[in-house]
């Protein structure tokens, strides 16, 4: 699987977050790309603890399960795939200011430590585990975005 801590899935990441520009069209979903970009880099700073959320109740009951059945060699996040409600973004900004935050973001996976990092429905994870979601994660946005 496809890991945010390798330096080449990185590089790759960003390479595909440089293609998005202001007239790119979501496949699927209501967010326009601004809306995508400000996602990812919310959730970004989610799991470096930037900002801190506590598992749901659901998360508590079947997280677990679901993280292990997400993390199975080349499954995809689903599209349409629910999400944080404090990580949905309804307003529109600038596209190259919220791409360069996110490839920010991305980079520095090279010195990733959170051990601590709680996720909000899948609860507590390993360092593997957030490298793996980490970059299905992004790489089911850009997906969404034909990049």
């Amino acid at each position: 699987m496809k890991t945010v801590f390798d330096e080449k899935t990185r590089d790759e990441l960003i390479s595909r977050i440089h293609r998005l520009n202001e007239n790119s069209t979501a496949v699927w979903g209501r967010m326009n790309v601004y809306q995508m970009l400000k996602h990812c880099t919310l959730w970004e700073e989610m799991v470096r603890s930037e900002t801190k959320y506590k598992q749901v109740l659901l998360g508590r009951l079947f997280g677990k399960m679901a993280l292990k059945n997400l993390l199975k060699e080349g499954k995809l996040l689903p599209r349409n795939s629910p999400t944080v409600p404090s990580l949905r973004v309804r307003s529109d900004g600038d596209v190259s200011t919220e791409k360069a935050k996110w490839i920010a973001l991305i980079a520095q996976y090279g010195d990733f430590s959170n051990p601590g990092f709680v996720h909000p429905f899948f609860g507590k994870m390993t360092r593997e585990q957030i490298g793996y979601q980490a970059y299905m994660h992004a790489d089911h946005h850009l997906r969404q975005f034909k990049s």
